[in-house]
């Protein structure tokens, strides 16, 4: 069996969260980091390539393809799960969007006791990271490690979207970031010169030849070691060969809301139920672990229109295929360098709701799930999803075999609040379909079907054509009671030398995009981790 030694810091996970903490720690000369990755090196082609995300989902060369179970407010319908599996992890295979949230959801955080968590706390953490292409102000920042750019083509007919949502009463915006996303605008996404900027890239890349920094990659963590009550080890494999690491700092969990609660209960912690009937022998109890688990579930409302070009057209045959290869091989721009949505819009579906609580991804293109072809009309995908659902589901271990994918319960539409806002969703995206800015396109509903128009038609239709947008979080729950998983400072409860740090310790998801908050996440715990080995020497 190897030993890779001694670390006085063991990042599990190389995705978003992993990529800044390595980079932050690693500034600390006087400590020796590990960086684990169970995938490969993101020197894939289509992880660079926006549109490769169409080649990434799915893909076992980057995506660890999970599945969820049978979904009851689907249907009965299982959904594929894509988590990133590489550097960059989700970051090198997700939609690219900038988005922050909303002030709302931070100063929430704030009121469930999480002092530190509001709005004016973390805002200087997002500045912090940012490099934006224009603004440099106290909402903004320029000089940091991830690029936020404008995207590099529009489309005549997401215009006229956006016109019709001023006539419904969504006015037009130029930032979704500053803490009030009420609105509709082209989104702002992680590229650099029609590049996707993952956080391999932007946090890695820099730090890289740290001589006190090894990044280890096809390494799949398979259990905590335990010494005197506190994490002194690691099991893992690299490469398909067993291997061991000694912890003598702080161990960090940043697997993410999938990975991080699996490896927590192949170690023992979490509900005891669980683990025994996993075959694995409860070493702390804590009921919260892998439950909370919360998603964006994103409606597919299609529109099939006229006179106006989309993508099912330009992407139709070889020789616009051709074209759009050239166009962005010369000039970096075009449908190669879209990202999955172009167009943003957020929302209130009942005017009772203080802030938007819908959020549209639209996009000029339509097919009926992701990897099949694009329908032979042109038309238009105006997703919709419910900002902040109710529904509760988990993910929990079902063996003790580290390569066996967990069980993943979303348990979507499974709250009557969600069914409400899911149906007034529908409704809503049909009155801005049928604003005049959108009549010269002769806009007709392809999905679900304008005949469905009773409530219970309506979630019904709903669980056909939602699917999730990408978001889990919440299964390692921040809190201050002794329920929660971590602490404010993000501490594993009942061990002193392990984090977590990742987009499962969100009490709360936030009302948006989950990538952005996810780093701002990382580097504030960074900050908690420096701060607390400078207080202790």
């Amino acid at each position: 069996m190897h030993d890779l030694g001694a670390w006085d810091y063991v990042i599990v996970g190389a995705g978003t969260a992993g990529c800044v903490l390595a980079n932050r720690l690693s500034e600390d000369p006087d400590v020796k980091v590990l960086l684990l990755e169970a995938g490969k090196s993101d020197n894939y082609i289509w992880v660079h390539i926006p549109v490769g995300y169409l080649y990434c989902i799915g893909n076992p060369r980057v995506d660890w393809g999970f599945k969820t179970a049978p979904e009851t407010g689907l249907n009965g319908r299982s959904l594929l799960y894509p988590r990133g599996k590489v550097l960059g992890g989700c970051s090198s295979i997700n939609g690219m969007i900038y988005m922050r949230g909303q002030a709302w959801d931070y100063d929430h955080w704030r009121q469930l006791g999480l002092t530190g968590w509001g709005w004016e706390d973390v805002l200087p953490y997002f500045r912090k990271s940012e490099d934006h292409y224009a603004l440099d102000d106290d909402k903004h920042g320029q000089g940091g490690n991830l690029r936020v750019e404008e995207q590099r083509m529009s489309w005549e007919v997401l215009d006229a979207f956006r016109e019709a949502c001023e006539q419904t009463g969504i006015p037009k915006t130029t930032d979704f970031n500053t803490g009030d996303n009420f609105g509709s605008a082209y989104f702002q996404v992680n590229q650099k010169s029609g590049l996707r900027w993952n956080g391999a890239k932007a946090f890695l890349r820099p730090a890289q030849n740290r001589s006190n920094l090894k990044i280890l990659t096809e390494a799949h963590a398979e259990r905590i070691e335990f010494a005197n009550g506190k994490a002194s080890g690691l099991t893992l494999d690299v490469a398909g060969e067993p291997a061991t690491l000694r912890v003598d700092g702080e161990l960090i969990l940043a697997a993410g809301s999938i990975g991080s609660p699996q490896l927590l209960e192949l170690s023992g912690i979490g509900r005891p139920e669980v683990l025994k009937e996993a075959g694995i022998e409860p070493r702390a109890e804590n009921r919260n672990v892998g439950e909370n688990l919360q998603d964006h579930l994103q409606l597919r409302p299609i529109f099939k229109v006229r006179n106006t070009l989309t993508l099912n057209q330009m992407a139709g045959n070889w020789v616009g295929k051709a074209k759009i290869g050239l166009e962005y091989l010369l000039k970096r721009s075009g449908p190669m360098s879209m990202a999955p949505s172009q167009l943003g819009a957020f929302a209130k579906t009942d005017p009772s709701f203080e802030t938007p609580n819908v959020q549209y991804h639209v996009q000029p293109l339509s097919l009926p799930k992701f990897g099949e072809p694009l329908h032979p009309f042109p038309a238009v995908t105006a997703s919709v999803c419910n900002l902040r659902p109710e529904s509760r589901g988990h993910v929990h271990i079902t063996s003790a075999n580290k390569a066996d994918h967990p069980e993943i319960q979303p348990n979507y539409l499974s709250a009557e609040a969600d069914k409400r806002v899911a149906a007034d969703a529908i409704r809503l995206t049909r009155r801005i379909m049928a604003a005049p800015a959108m009549q010269p396109f002769e806009p007709e509903e392809f999905l679900p079907g304008p005949d469905l128009t009773d409530q219970d038609d309506l979630v019904k239709a709903a669980g056909e054509i939602g699917t999730t947008i990408f978001h889990p979080v919440s299964t390692c729950r921040m809190g201050t009671d002794e329920a929660s998983v971590v602490d404010g400072r993000l501490k594993l409860r009942g061990f002193d030398n392990i984090r977590v740090i990742d987009a499962s310790v969100m009490p709360t998801i936030t009302s948006g995009n989950t990538n952005a908050p996810t780093i701002m996440i990382a580097e504030k715990g960074a900050d908690m981790i420096r701060e607390d080995r400078r207080a202790a020497t």
